[in-house]
């Protein structure tokens, strides 16, 4: 059973950085793993997906502002998020998936974590 945690979030005005933790406990250097979000009222979106072989994928409303990344001696996976906007606010979660798919949609991944809130201040 893979067990995911985020850390890392928090308040930041407009303009600002900030950088996503996920360490993940079960052995996941093979799998998938990416990072969703979910502002209030909305549906839970794709921001970014790394695979084990260091393939990447991104959301267009992140690309140049956000950069995954992953280390898998120590089981974890990051978020560098740059140029933060209001419109970045929302709960993010960690995801972890152990097959081959290389998805952007929530119900490809297996495994999730609780999620870090990030609020970005205009």
């Amino acid at each position: 059973q893979v067990q995911l945690i985020e850390s890392g979030g928090g308040l930041v005005q407009a303009g600002g950085t900030l950088r996503l933790s996920c360490a993940a406990s079960g052995g996941t250097v093979l799998y998938t793993m990416g990072w969703f979000r979910q502002a209030p009222g909305q549906e839970r979106e794709f921001v970014a997906t790394i695979k084990w072989d260091g393939r990447i994928n991104y959301a267009d409303s992140v690309k140049g502002r956000f950069t995954i990344s992953r280390d898998n001696a120590k089981n974890t996976m990051y978020l560098q998020m740059n140029s933060l906007k209001p419109e970045d606010t929302a709960v993010y979660y960690c995801a972890a998936d152990p097959g081959s798919r290389f998805g952007s949609r929530s119900y490809e991944y297996a495994y999730w974590g609780q999620g870090t809130q990030v609020t970005v201040s205009s």
